[in-house]
């Protein structure tokens, strides 16, 4: 029965689901005329919300390329590209595969998001070639399952943002430590349920007699570091010096003990993509080994660049229209200080349907459902958790984050988006859980 699901849920996603930029472009017109309909903006004011917002998010939308680059570029050093081809070699059958990729991705994306996005494609390839007739599709589906937890973990926006001193709600909520987000008892335990339950999910989508084959020219590696044979004028010499790297690498080391000796353990965007910046140069070990790479990351940030816009234009008109009040607001009226957090993670997957950046989509609920947590007397770090897991959930359908690791394996978001589907159900039962229980 599990396998019949699947395979009606990957027909379903075959024959329905566009290229993510016909996506982006069908949302568009969907929000515009929801604002019409829904909240009674003129067309001239729809206009006006969705130009206004179109470039709205451009600070964000360079942390979030910063994230995916340097996590691209660190999961593609020779270090641990060596370790995932010792990884896979654990891996003997298709089933041990699968699970083995899916605990990468998850352990991977709760480190960094887009550290986990690269590295479970890339380990994905690696198992592809060492274990014969797993379906390749199941592989990458597998991998970015991994990225529903991301957002409770060490690149979370939304808790790393509140942790930040000078963030826009500090009036409101104050500084929350990440001691009571993102290593809470119910973050921990959804995180631990969702390491449990899904390599099973996905294992039990494993199909042997619709296994997927693979043309082999796309597994070979397609990032390679690249260096000179020869290194004869003084700027080939610079660019191939190990030296230069180990300098401004340990420099980057230094601030980083400092940081955490003045600071403690409070991450921020900003400190997550040093962190990753400065690994990058040390594991590739010269300057030019590190350009290349990055040459290659910013291939896989393409679709982020120019859909970002589009989809700041999107939240201009849920913004301005009052869209996303209206949505969070009929959730918060049919709760209580019980199921605050629950219907606060459910409204929060539908909002990051239209708007998937978990910064930009925290910045238009915060709002509505801070009032709704000091009405009820819900914890602050708890409603911003839900809102936090809401993002992370739905994106396992939005195909805008799949982007990169789907540049990586040669595939299109349908190919992978029937298996994400189910696991979307899975995992939001897991999620829904954790919040009741806690």
């Amino acid at each position: 029965m599990f396998q019949a699901l699947t395979r009606a849920s990957n027909k379903l996603m075959q024959r329905y689901l566009p290229d993510p930029f016909i996506f982006v472009i069908l949302l568009t017109g969907v929000v515009f005329i929801l604002g019409l309909i829904i909240t009674g903006q003129s067309p001239v004011k729809m206009v006006s919300f969705w130009g206004d917002g179109f470039w709205k998010l451009l600070e964000f939308s360079m942390q979030m390329v910063l994230i995916l680059v340097t996590g691209y570029v660190l999961a593609s050093s020779p270090f641990f590209k060596k370790m995932l081809r010792k990884l896979a070699s654990f891996a003997r059958t298709p089933g041990q595969a699968i699970i083995s990729v899916t605990l990468v991705a998850l352990i991977a994306s709760w480190i960094n998001w887009g550290f986990g996005l690269v590295i479970g494609a890339i380990f994905s390839k690696e198992l592809a070639r060492q274990v014969k007739n797993t379906d390749y599709r199941l592989l990458i589906a597998s991998a970015y399952s991994g990225f529903v937890v991301w957002h409770a973990g060490l690149s979370g926006s939304i808790p790393l943002t509140i942790a930040t001193p000078g963030h826009f709600m500090e009036e409101t909520m104050g500084i929350i430590s990440t001691s009571e987000t993102l290593f809470s008892p119910f973050n921990l335990f959804i995180v631990g349920a969702l390491f449990i339950i899904l390599p099973v999910t996905n294992r039990l989508m494993m199909n042997k007699d619709e296994t997927y084959q693979i043309d082999p020219s796309l597994l070979d590696d397609s990032v390679e570091a690249a260096t000179l044979a020869e290194a004869d004028t003084p700027a080939e010499k610079l660019e191939n010096s190990m030296w230069l790297s180990m300098i401004i690498g340990i420099l980057g080391l230094a601030y980083m003990v400092y940081f955490f000796a003045t600071s403690g353990f409070n991450l921020n965007i900003n400190f997550v993509n040093f962190i990753f910046l400065f690994l990058g140069i040390l594991l590739h070990k010269t300057p030019r080994n590190y350009i290349n790479s990055v040459a290659e990351a910013v291939k896989g940030a393409s679709g982020i660049i120019i859909q970002f816009p589009f989809y700041a234009g999107i939240m201009g008109m849920m913004v301005g229209s009052g869209l996303v009040t209206e949505m969070s607001e009929w959730f918060v009226a049919i709760s209580n200080e019980y199921t605050l957090p629950l219907f606060t993670f459910l409204s929060a997957g539908i909002v990051n349907i239209f708007v998937p950046s978990g910064g930009g989509q925290w910045a238009v609920q915060a709002h509505v459902v801070l009032d709704a947590a000091d009405a009820l007397g819900v914890s602050y770090a708890k409603t911003a958790m839900a809102v936090a897991w809401g993002d992370a959930w739905t994106n396992l359908i939005q195909p805008f984050w799949a982007l990169p690791a789907l540049a990586i394996a040669g595939l299109k978001a349908k190919d992978i988006m029937g298996f994400c589907l189910i696991v979307l159900f899975v995992s939001g039962i897991v999620i829904s859980a954790g919040f009741l229980i806690f």
